[in-house]
């Protein structure tokens, strides 16, 4: 399906307080004082602090070795770094082959702690958009710094990327109930996405409202299946296509922040894409 040129009117985008986002790893303290009776005439009490070192994440935080520094440029000042898609490769007309992607991926992943699949799918996102909406020039290191705010790449809370893209176990947001600082939002498909009859939640590693996407989802492999919110692929696509039709022109820096702020209405939303972004790019410009 194309994309539509004019930015989405009826349905809500994702917001940054329906989404689960990272939280911060912490430590808990755990004080072990141990009484030792030195028998005889002197009793001696020593106190022995320990300390255990006990994430309430299920797995640890899952970017090590990559720095990403922080940027906060206005909104509308600046467009992050930009960078190819398998630069150098042997194209088949203006798109890298297959092939030429993984092999990119495979070594660009290592250096941004990009999983392998997810890497590969930001990358097809582009791809794809680029011949339905030619003029959006978004580039696949933007859709890489969404997927990092939103789920760390797909392994919030100990998700897996299978082999198909598929997450296990899924990411299902926090129930949009009303609660401080959390929107209300009633269920509005039947708890098909995200198990929730009564609330809608943000699903999938890019963190879609079940209305969003049933609008802008689509099967990235085209199997005839229904999009998967779950799918790291599906997923990357939805966001890439929900993205050009928000912005127009990516490559602007206009286009680019009026993109993103209507996928996050938030300026530190933005500003942490950003910083994502950029230091992506970079990464792979390094190579």
């Amino acid at each position: 399906m194309a994309v539509s040129p004019t930015p989405p009117s009826t349905t809500p985008p994702p917001e940054a307080d329906d989404r689960p986002g990272p939280p911060p790893q912490r430590r808990r303290r755990v004080l072990g004082p141990l009484l030792l009776t030195v028998a005889a005439l002197v009793a001696a009490t020593v106190v022995v602090v320990s300390w255990l070192d006990r994430s309430d994440r299920a797995t640890p935080p899952p970017v090590p070795g990559f720095e990403v520094p922080e940027l906060a440029p206005d909104p509308g000042s600046a467009v992050p770094t930009a960078a190819a898609v398998a630069p150098g490769a042997e194209r088949t007309a203006t798109r890298p082959t297959t092939a030429a992607v993984r092999d990119w991926a495979a070594t660009l992943s290592d250096r941004t702690q990009i999983p392998l699949p997810v890497l590969v799918a930001y990358a097809e996102a582009e791809l794809a958009v680029r011949d339905t909406a030619p003029d959006c020039n978004l580039s696949w290191s933007t859709l890489a710094g969404v997927g990092r705010v939103e789920s760390h790449h797909g392994r919030y809370n100990g998700s897996d990327i299978g082999d198909d893209g598929r997450l296990t176990p899924p990411i299902i947001g926090i129930p949009l109930d009303g609660s401080p600082g959390v929107r209300a939002i009633p269920d509005t498909d039947g708890g098909v996405l995200d198990g929730d009859v009564t609330w809608d939640r943000a699903v999938g590693s890019m963190q879609f409202l079940p209305t969003t996407w049933d609008r802008w989802g689509t099967r990235a492999n085209g199997d005839g299946q229904d999009p998967d919110p779950q799918n790291v692929n599906d997923a990357a696509l939805a966001a890439a296509r929900y993205l050009c039709a928000s912005g127009g022109d990516l490559s602007t820096a206009n286009g680019w922040w009026q993109a993103v702020l209507t996928y996050n209405r938030s300026v530190d939303y933005g500003q942490n894409v950003f910083s994502g972004a950029d230091a992506y790019a970079k990464a792979a410009n390094a190579s």
